[in-house]
């Protein structure tokens, strides 16, 4: 929640509050060593990177460096990124009206010069929340150095200004940012021409706009990111800007399954689709998260190109909408996500990873064998162990038990009967409710589990599977 804006409104009441100036890498060493002292958290909802990337981060931002985040795609470099901006202060003094965010002790801009010259200790004071100090920027092939820096404003040389005066500039994005933390992401898709621009402001902390004799100290925390299939391919980082950021850190994806599904339930939106309220069981979360890995670990895919996290945040979310589809045609209040869920991930998540060439034509069968050893893996552990015979009781005269996406909860139940233990097999799946779909979800996978260890058979066909002995 914010504080209430401070309630100084000129330059003479700022300085009798004791306002004292601060650059903005100083406001970030501050305010992290503050949060390092007293234990509160440094960057909320950053999951994997404790032991890792997140000590070199707070070493680059304490040294006051520039940096950049080095790795594959969907690794959270950008939500990263975002998160510096909540170590600057809540609020920020700034002259009221400049387009560039100066501080009213030290204005810089031509126009805000001329105004506390005349002006004095009534220099107009407005206060920018640090939500507003943060600047961002897509490297595209058409980004231009008007757009990052600045470019003359044909509207002002119209209205009648000279176009040698320099407040006919209109500021890019970087110099919108003074005072604040600015990101480039994927900076080496930027044109080299491009990344020249951003030569001063890394190093003489300035910007230079076309031929005007203007110098303008910046004072901002840039911050890029950049893949590494980018920086040796499609593009690079010209040798002069590398030089110049002070820290290169890189990031990695979840090094343990842990890290993996808590990524997953924080940052999956599957919680209430459509009005209805839905429901992915830990074991369900679990496969996605098995099968996002051994995805990332398979021989048959381009390890350069990763295996985003989105992958696994999407497959759940797809196996979350096949619940809810099945609640609103079967007309069941709760939707959970059961096994038969799962077979619709395999071609939502098939244009999200990059192939080897030897695998051509096979990309799904890879990935439905992956996705079956998921399910068996996460059996192993958490059902290997129980006792099925109560189960498997059920197929010793011959019978079967026909399941899909359109079987309703209630009428897998009825189809299976009373099963001795599954109490305790929805406790081991870590279920505590008594929901016909909570039961159901258990019975099914553990009819899967089943049949991947070879105990029962099934057939499957148009979204029906049909266990049998």
């Amino acid at each position: 929640m914010r504080a209430s804006t401070p309630r100084e409104t000129t330059v003479g009441e700022l300085r009798n509050s004791g306002h004292v100036q601060r650059s903005v890498k100083a406001e970030i060493r501050h305010n992290l060593l503050d949060r390092l002292r007293s234990g509160e958290p440094r960057f909320p909802g950053i999951l994997g990177f404790d032991e890792t990337v997140l000590p070199h981060l707070e070493r680059a931002l304490i040294a006051g460096h520039d940096l950049v985040l080095l790795g594959e795609r969907g690794q959270g470099k950008t939500r990263l990124i975002r998160t510096l901006a909540g170590l600057l202060d809540e609020w920020t003094p700034v002259v009221a009206g400049c387009e560039i965010n100066d501080h009213p002790y030290a204005p810089v801009c031509v126009r805000c010069r001329r105004l506390a010259e005349e002006l004095g200790d009534g220099l107009p004071v407005a206060w920018k929340h640090r939500d507003e100090r943060y600047g961002e920027k897509l490297a595209t092939p058409d980004t231009s150095v008007g757009d990052l820096i600045g470019d003359v404003d044909p509207i002002k040389v119209a209205e009648g200004r000279t176009l040698g005066d320099p407040e006919t500039v209109h500021f890019g994005l970087v110099p919108r940012t003074n005072r604040g933390v600015f990101s480039i992401n994927e900076l080496p898709d930027l044109a080299e021409r491009i990344q020249v621009a951003l030569l001063n402001v890394l190093e003489e902390r300035d910007v230079q706009i076309r031929g005007y004799a203007l110098r303008l100290p910046l004072d901002v925390l840039l911050v890029a990111s950049a893949n590494p299939e980018d920086y040796t391919n499609r593009g690079r980082i010209i040798t002069p800007l590398k030089d110049r950021f002070g820290a290169e850190i890189r990031t990695h994806y979840p090094l343990e399954l842990d890290a993996e599904l808590e990524l997953i339930r924080q940052e999956s939106d599957f919680a209430d689709l459509g009005g209805v309220p839905a429901e992915v069981p830990d074991h369900l979360v679990e496969v996605i998260g098995r099968f996002t890995r051994l995805v990332r670990e398979s021989t048959a895919v381009d390890a350069r190109s990763g295996v985003s996290a989105r992958f696994a945040l999407a497959g759940a979310e797809t196996v979350a909408a096949g619940a809810v589809r099945r609640a609103a045609l079967t007309g069941e209040e709760r939707a959970v996500a059961r096994v038969c869920d799962l077979p619709a991930v395999v071609p939502a998540l098939l244009g999200k990873v990059e192939f080897e060439v030897s695998e051509e034509g096979r990309e799904q069968e890879v990935l439905e064998h992956l996705l079956r050893r998921a399910v068996a893996e996460t059996y192993r552990r958490t059902l290997g162990a129980a006792d099925l015979s109560g189960l498997l009781d059920k197929f010793d005269a011959g019978d079967s038990v026909e399941s899909g996406e359109l079987v309703p909860a209630s009428e897998l139940l009825r189809r299976v009967g009373q099963i001795p233990g599954l109490a305790r097999m929805m406790e081991r799946l870590g279920m505590s409710g008594d929901s016909p779909g909570q039961a159901a979800a258990a019975l099914e996978f553990a009819l899967e589990g089943l049949f991947l260890t070879r105990r029962l058979s099934k057939d499957a066909a148009d979204g029906t599977s049909t266990y049998r002995t």
